[in-house]
């Protein structure tokens, strides 16, 4: 099989199997999404999902976080990863982004990467879901499963990852084979243990049939 009738199988199944892929943190506006996306680093979505309503309620726009100080962030999301870290690049971003952007949230992917906190992970996240540009944000799920399924080929770096990705990916389709991975990623091709047993992308995955053959 080649990468390019690889690609195509993985994207037909996803597109007839899962075509309302999504986000799986919660938000209502842009600037939330972009707060939600910076907590999102290295903690899971749940855990999000689980401290942003007290922390949008007590800073529900930019322009109130930008005047807080990081130690009156640090109190709502204590208990996520890196709390301090996060605490800092949040009232650093949203003070940029109130005397720099204006209160509006850019779109330009290097523009959004100058916000502290704000990687080329999570500017891509910001440009597809909010801008619906064909950006591919790789975080390690996607990664992971990319490089599995053989969608990859010896990429080192999330950016080697992004480049060979959207190669194959119809533009159409980038903005959603990210949530794709990231949830294949997620709930079937874990880590530690994949779920090969009941991936339905068994036929077309690398990780797989190499599996296969070893145990020959």
């Amino acid at each position: 099989m080649t990468k390019k009738e690889r690609f195509e199988k993985v994207i037909a199944y996803f597109s007839e199997y899962q075509p309302l892929a999504e986000t799986e943190l919660h938000y209502k506006n842009p600037y939330q999404l972009l707060v939600a996306v910076i907590l999102s680093a290295q903690c899971t979505d749940k855990r999000v999902n689980l401290i942003t309503p007290a922390l949008f309620e007590a800073f529900p726009k930019p322009e109130v976080m930008a005047v807080a100080s990081s130690d009156e962030v640090f109190q709502y999301i204590k208990s996520i990863s890196y709390p301090n870290n996060k605490a800092k690049h949040l009232v650093g971003m949203a003070k940029m982004l109130v005397n720099h952007f204006k209160g509006v949230i850019p779109s330009d992917v290097d523009e959004l990467q100058k916000m502290p906190g704000v990687g080329r992970k999570t500017a891509n996240v910001i440009a597809s879901v909010v801008y619906e540009k064909p950006t591919m944000a790789v975080d390690t799920h996607v990664f992971r499963v990319a490089a599995r399924l053989g969608l990859t080929t010896n990429a080192t770096t999330p950016l080697e990852t992004e480049k060979q990705l959207i190669k194959y990916i119809p533009e159409n389709k980038i903005a959603i084979a990210h949530h794709w991975l990231i949830l294949h990623g997620r709930y079937i091709c874990l880590a530690r243990s994949p779920k090969c047993g009941e991936c339905p992308l068994q036929e077309y995955c690398k990780y797989f049939n190499n599996s296969l053959k070893s145990n020959k």
